[in-house]
């Protein structure tokens, strides 16, 4: 496929993976991933899943070590929107370390310059109703705020949130998480969480009808909301992904995020949207909310928003709900001069070489090859996405849709012998997340697709002959 909008090749250091050592990790990368063991804290993650040493990055490309090379597919979990050391963002960074690192949060240009790309970038009917706040440098930070001005605003404590949820470690973002195997050692977080069913439409109680599963969570909602007996007092907020990340990259059943907005107003309930993963032109929009036609109260913005990895989270707010004052949120790091040039210059990036419509040709070509395979592998259960945020669901069989976290285990260790790269998460852990740098072009696709055909090939292979399986291949 011949890209329509632009030609990234030269954005990245290949376009295809290139192993040179006999097994991954090489030498080089065993003896870095030893010393990281005995002198780094033991919460390290993603090396145990992925072992080897980075050495450089550029566009979809890493580099280890030992001159191996893979392609990624998960951009730093959903960071390096314009890739891995984008050279022209990369300008704009330099050209601010010469002259101002670090300056509280004094006005500069070159931070009321990234403030106003951002409302710029939200829908052109509502720029004038929004405002923007920046906190600590990390995702989690932009929550804590969210919550805070929310629980402020409306003089209430208690918060909704939704299965399969994620928002964060620190106190009140990992409060909203689902995922209780991430709390199960914790005695207390903040108090007064209550979680109802996202619109999870392949495993919904509806049977994949969108519309019935979007009915059966917004019922769900208006009975914590507007019956005296769900033993709920009215909560401050709801908060909820665009699209659900760790869950699975689960995008909404069309029309729920809007009828969620006006459920929660009618029953005088501000409304967060957790876009720090679909955001950033992830979808292809600026926001993801945005495909759906959609605004809420507060918006929480990081990853991308650092354009090439620079650690930055903001909040996007209505000014009828400005409620705090002076100091009433602070954080020594927030919006960092550096981080904020980083910005400014992903956004120029974006505009000159109209990144939205790359990432939504680039999505499309990216899902249908996928259903390609799925019809050739009946493990691949659900494709599914948005833009360049996509999830494929691996299941033991297409009928009961048992989760098959084994294989998509093993096939994350093939994939990685063979140079491919990508994060699983899900329920189960039975799902392949692909969020690619949006530069990314259909050449580094196709060897992606080649790759992940291979290796299923393989592991399932190798998975019949150990338990005696009957072909389905």
């Amino acid at each position: 496929m011949k890209e329509t909008v632009n030609d990234f090749s030269n954005f990245h250091l290949s376009e295809s993976a290139k192993i040179v050592v006999e097994n991954v990790p090489g030498e080089r990368s065993k003896e870095l991933l030893d010393l990281q063991k005995e002198i780094e804290g033991a919460v390290v993650s993603y090396p145990r899943s992925m072992p080897f040493a980075i050495k450089k990055a550029k566009g979809a490309i890493i580099e280890d070590v030992d001159g191996n090379q893979f392609i990624d597919l998960f951009a730093g979990c959903g960071v390096v929107n314009v890739g891995h050391c984008n050279e022209e963002v990369l300008s704009y960074v330099k050209e601010q370390q010469d002259n101002l690192i670090h300056a509280l949060d004094f006005p500069t240009e070159n931070k009321l310059s990234a403030i106003q790309k951002i409302i710029k970038n939200l829908p052109s009917g509502v720029q004038n109703d929004y405002k923007v706040s920046f906190g600590g440098p990390t995702g989690s930070d932009a929550v804590e705020a969210a919550i805070k001005l929310a629980k402020i605003k409306t003089g209430r404590d208690g918060i909704i949130a939704f299965s399969g949820g994620y928002h964060g470690m620190t106190s009140a973002a990992l409060a909203v998480t689902a995922d209780t195997a991430f709390r199960k050692t914790l005695t207390s977080l903040i108090p007064n969480v209550h979680f109802t069913p996202f619109t999870y439409q392949y495993r919904c109680p509806s049977n994949d009808d969108e519309l019935a599963c979007k009915n059966y969570a917004i019922d769900r909602l208006k009975f914590l909301l507007e019956n005296k007996h769900s033993g709920i007092a009215k909560p401050a907020a709801i908060i909820v992904e665009s699209i659900q990340g760790e869950g699975g990259n689960v995008p909404p059943a069309a029309g729920f995020l809007n009828e969620l907005v006006e459920v929660a107003h009618r029953n005088d309930v501000l409304v967060i949207f957790d876009e720090i993963q679909s955001g950033f032109f992830r979808t292809g929009e600026f926001l993801a909310c945005m495909n759906y036609g959609v605004m809420p109260d507060i918006i929480t913005l990081s990853k991308g928003l650092g354009g090439v990895g620079f650690p930055i989270s903001a909040l996007i707010y209505k000014k009828e709900i400005e409620a705090w004052g002076p100091g009433a949120h602070i954080g020594t790091f927030r919006a960092n001069q550096v981080s904020l040039a980083a910005a400014n210059g992903a956004f120029d990036f974006v505009e000159k070489y109209n990144i939205k419509e790359h990432t939504k040709e680039m999505g499309n070509y990216f899902m249908n090859g996928l259903k390609e395979l799925s019809e050739v592998f009946p493990q691949i259960g659900d494709v599914r996405g948005k833009g360049l945020m996509i999830g494929v669901e691996l299941v033991k069989d297409s009928l009961t849709k048992e989760p098959y976290p084994e294989l998509v285990k093993e096939l994350r260790t093939q994939c990685l012998q063979k140079g491919l790269l990508f994060e699983v998460g899900g329920h189960y852990n039975n799902v392949l997340r692909i969020v690619p740098p949006l530069t990314i072009t259909s050449t580094i696709i196709d060897n992606a697709l080649g790759i992940l055909k291979e290796s299923l090939i393989e592991v399932l292979s190798k998975e019949k002959k150990e338990h005696s399986i009957p072909e389905t291949i």
